[in-house]
């Protein structure tokens, strides 16, 4: 009988717009900015979402305020990621086409200078999986674009988007907590 594969395995979508990535290595952010570079841009926006070594609970009882006034909550020590690749890679592919199809036009362009130009140039999205460790990035977003505005907000779309639609889901690991008593949680929110 055969087995069946992994449904979490590394992927790599390449498209005009741009590339995506699903891997269990750790994110080189150089390489993935320097993917983007083209002479036309002005601008490259990028995100680096990294493991934080806490996690803000809704139940007031799981937090506190620390001796120096910041808010926090439960300490993590590690967030695992895994992902239905095959399609998280498509729907990475189409977040970054439809952000290139949203700006199509920008501010500084007017009607009588001609055709308008490439408001975003190219964009990238990299997604680890596998356990990320507190202080690594789990995630990079890189957008060039001619102007600084459309790279920003481009770059925003991606990040919120991939967090609300990409079948990736992260694993929630808390000290002191036993292993098996781990969180699994859908990839959204802050």
């Amino acid at each position: 009988m055969a087995s069946t594969p992994p449904a979490s395995v590394e992927a790599r979508l390449d498209i005009p717009e741009g590339t995506c990535a699903l891997t269990y290595e750790p994110l080189d952010v150089q390489a993935i900015i320097n993917s983007v570079t083209d002479d036309a841009a002005g601008a490259t926006a990028v995100f680096i979402g990294t493991t934080r070594n806490s996690f803000k609970g809704g139940d007031a009882s799981s937090v506190f305020w620390s001796s120096s006034s910041s808010f926090t909550g439960k300490v993590v020590t590690r967030l695992d990621y895994q992902a239905y690749s095959k399609l998280a890679i498509k729907t990475m592919a189409d977040i970054i086409q439809n952000a290139h199809s949203a700006y199509t036009r920008s501010e500084h362009h007017t009607a009588l200078t001609g055709p308008p130009p490439q408001s975003l140039i190219r964009s990238t999205v990299h997604h680890r999986l596998g356990t990320v460790p507190v202080g690594e990035p789990s995630i990079v977003i890189a957008v060039s674009s001619p102007h600084r505005k459309e790279a920003f907000m481009a770059c925003e779309r991606i990040l919120e988007e991939v967090k609300l639609n990409a079948q990736i889901w992260k694993r929630e690991f808390y000290e002191g907590e036993r292993e098996e008593d781990a969180e699994w949680k859908a990839n959204v929110g802050h």
